[in-house]
């Protein structure tokens, strides 16, 4: 319909858009047409006279003229007189046609949400104080006890990736050599040092390849590439904390190594929770944020000076603060590093051996890359000692 349908005047011999429909008869008007030219005219009954007074506000309410005449004015029955046939008391002018929602007050208004942790974190807390007396008990007691615990804790960690990895990927990683492998890479770290990591190592990978050449050789080349890369990850980076040790201040070492890694990650669960906003990688990992990694920053450049001054034979202030920004990198790296593994593989742990913490895998992945760099960086700074 176009613009001018709404301002022009009817034509004659025809009605106007609305009048005649919604006025009626004119009174005292000479009855026309052929309805009342028959004789059954008389028993039609007179028409209401409905008065030329605008009932729903003008042309924006046209849908409810419309269904207006549906009602009693064009039926034989006599129209029924409803309380709100009268314009001062019908409902529509005295609320207005859109009312805003009125709130329920039965229901309370609803809280707002708290942000989430997303773990249970009484749990998380009891577990690590846990591992943390355990690991300081052996740590300073008889260094041969800790490195068993490392052992212990690479070889629940390879079944942890080779398990995921065979459900996720049908990929069948040999665990049995692995995990032979990765305990005595890490006793070889403590005992021979780099050189003794690194034929342990090889020694590892070619005994991965020789193992999985007892089985079709479908599917051998990427059982035998995650197996080597397993034995990568997980046992040849866990024996530069079995080197650390050697040294003569080495449990304080391994100490400094622990602290900063666990202050870095505190920082940036704390910071990040509180003020994170920005997503560090959001394709990666959501919960991540630039302002999380600043936290990291911060807490482990302030933790690294401290360890460097009172623990570290040697060490001062500012080459804690260069430990402190190099740890809290390795750990984030470590820590995204797992995440694009785990969102490779669908899944959110690795394991659920931890109760709040998830699997071993799932507190090794900032450890790992971190202890490489610690011992570098101890051996550059005040020597292998």
């Amino acid at each position: 319909m176009n613009d001018s349908s709404w301002g022009a005047p009817p034509q004659a011999g025809q009605a106007g858009y609305w009048g005649a429909a919604e006025r009626g008869p004119v009174q005292g008007a000479a009855p026309a047409g052929p309805a009342y030219d028959a004789p059954e005219a008389q028993q039609t009954r007179p028409m209401p006279i409905v008065p030329d007074v605008p009932a729903y506000g003008g042309d924006q309410d046209d849908d409810r003229g419309a269904a207006r005449l549906s009602g009693p004015l064009f039926s034989n029955r006599p129209p029924q007189t409803r309380p709100y046939d009268t314009p001062q008391a019908r409902p529509s002018e005295a609320a207005p046609q859109n009312p805003e929602p009125m709130p329920d007050a039965s229901q309370p208004a609803p809280q707002p949400q708290k942000k989430s942790a997303g773990r249970d974190l009484g749990a998380a807390i009891g577990v690590g104080i846990g591992l943390g007396v355990v690991i300081i008990a052996s740590l300073f007691v008889v260094k041969a006890v800790f490195v068993g615990v490392v052992a212990v804790a690479v070889v629940v960690g390879l079944w942890e990736l080779a398990k995921r990895l065979d459900e996720r990927k049908g990929i069948k990683v040999p665990l049995v050599p692995l995990a032979l492998g990765g305990a005595a890479m890490v006793v070889a770290g403590y005992v021979r040092g780099a050189e003794g990591a690194w034929v342990s190592m090889a020694l590892t990978a070619l005994a991965v390849l020789v193992w999985r050449m007892t089985e079709p050789p479908e599917g051998y080349l990427k059982d035998v590439t995650a197996g080597v890369f397993a034995a990568f990850y997980v046992p040849f980076l866990a024996t530069f904390v079995a080197m650390m040790l050697t040294a003569d201040d080495g449990a304080f070492r391994v100490l400094t190594f622990l602290l900063l890694t666990v202050v870095s990650d505190t920082g940036a669960y704390a910071v990040g929770w509180r003020f994170g906003k920005h997503k560090l990688a959001p394709r990666i990992s959501p919960g991540k944020t630039r302002e999380g990694l600043l936290g990291a920053v911060s807490f482990a450049m302030v933790a690294g000076a401290l360890c460097m001054e009172f623990l570290i034979d040697d060490g001062t202030w500012w080459q804690g603060l260069l430990l402190g920004l190099a740890v809290a990198a390795s750990a984030t790296l470590g820590d995204l590093g797992e995440s694009m593994i785990k969102r490779d593989l669908g899944i959110k742990d690795m394991g659920t051996l931890l109760p709040g913490h998830g699997g071993i895998m799932d507190r090794l992945d900032s450890l790992l890359p971190t202890a490489p760099v610690v011992w570098l960086l101890l051996v550059l700074f005040v020597g292998s000692g």
